[in-house]
């Protein structure tokens, strides 16, 4: 069973389930965030949607590309959680089943290319509190515990 992070399903909507994958980024002391700039600002982990015919792995390498501009190597699988949100950006009601793993960034080889996103580096406790959903700050603040 995975755990539930976040708000109770709405019993008058119907949910799609949209696996993801997430990383957190440790950088000599501080970690790699990104921040979704609109509508409003959003701290997150980097990371997004697994496509069609994608594995896990493959999507984590390319979102994190697309959302910080970073190649990423020894990605470690940490757990999952799921969050049931509205996504306006997709008018859809969702069921994020996020997969999160530690990797070590690599280096930057180009500026985000996802719009409106923007690359932020923090330390542990600055991105804790500044990470916009509970299931992403649970699982960096376990990794900053078991350091």
């Amino acid at each position: 069973m995975i755990r539930r992070i976040g708000e109770t399903p709405r019993w008058d909507k119907r949910y799609r389930v949209r696996p993801g994958a997430y990383a957190i980024l440790p950088l000599k002391g501080r970690f790699l965030m990104t921040a979704q700039m609109e509508p409003q600002v959003d701290v997150q982990l980097p990371g997004g949607g697994i496509d069609p015919g994608e594995s896990p792995l493959q999507a984590l390498h390319r979102e994190v590309l697309e959302e910080i501009g970073w190649r990423i190597a020894d990605p470690r699988r940490l757990g999952a959680f799921r969050r049931f949100v509205f996504m306006p950006e997709y008018d859809l009601w969702a069921e994020k089943l996020c997969h999160v793993y530690v990797a070590h960034p690599v280096r930057q080889i180009t500026d985000p290319v996802e719009p409106d996103h923007a690359t932020l580096v923090l330390s542990g406790t600055d991105a804790v509190d500044a990470l916009g959903n509970d299931g992403d700050r649970m699982f960096l603040s376990r990794y900053l515990h078991q350091r």
